[in-house]
């Protein structure tokens, strides 16, 4: 878990480090890499080097049941930790808890056609090496084994690294629940 945290701060911002951005180094780790490992560890896997883990792809067959564990599972583990935020949120911090406390924002009209959904992160020195390629691969397979019939996604816009990378793997755009700084992406699996 320790490894999966480092390589999701050090990937946080936009594709870049994350850390120092917040009061704790643990928020974006808390929302997008511990809840997946510890409530579908099934769905987590993660390259190593031989040496230490160096990237991951997390996530879910089922997303509407994620948010559920979620909201029910994930959210009082954390509870001492981040307290709600004011609304509207007033901080970055307050801005990100604000996702934390509202697992709701998991399920979106698109859902039936991409039900999964999923994280990936590599550490720089292992982009751009098939890494990346083979751990979605791994993902898709083990989703679709759990009847998943499409898998979503969601990237930061000004990520073009990323929507490169979502792009050359036959991910199309889609229609965003809510407008903002992110981009849906989903593929049929």
């Amino acid at each position: 878990m320790a490894a999966v945290y480092d390589i999701c701060v050090r990937t946080a911002d936009g594709g870049g480090d994350a850390r120092g951005k917040y009061r704790s180094d643990d928020l974006m780790p808390d929302l997008f890499a511990g809840p997946y490992v510890f409530l579908e560890p099934s769905f987590a896997f993660v390259l190593d080097d031989g040496d230490r883990a160096v990237g991951y792809v997390l996530g879910t067959p089922d997303t509407a049941a994620f948010a559920q564990a979620y909201r029910d599972r994930w959210i009082p583990r954390l509870a001492d930790r981040y307290p709600v935020p004011p609304d509207p949120p007033l901080t970055p911090d307050d801005e990100m808890l604000a996702l934390h406390y509202r697992p709701e924002r998991f399920v979106w009209p698109g859902l039936p056609e991409y039900p999964a959904h999923l994280h990936i992160d590599l550490l720089p020195p292992f982009q751009g090496a098939g890494y990346g390629r083979k751990l979605m691969n791994t993902f898709f397979e083990a989703a679709s084994q759990a009847g998943a019939t499409g898998v979503h996604l969601v990237v930061v816009a000004t990520n073009a690294a990323a929507l490169g990378f979502y792009d050359r793997l036959g991910f199309r755009q889609l229609p965003a629940p809510e407008p903002g700084p992110v981009v849906f992406l989903g593929l049929k699996l």
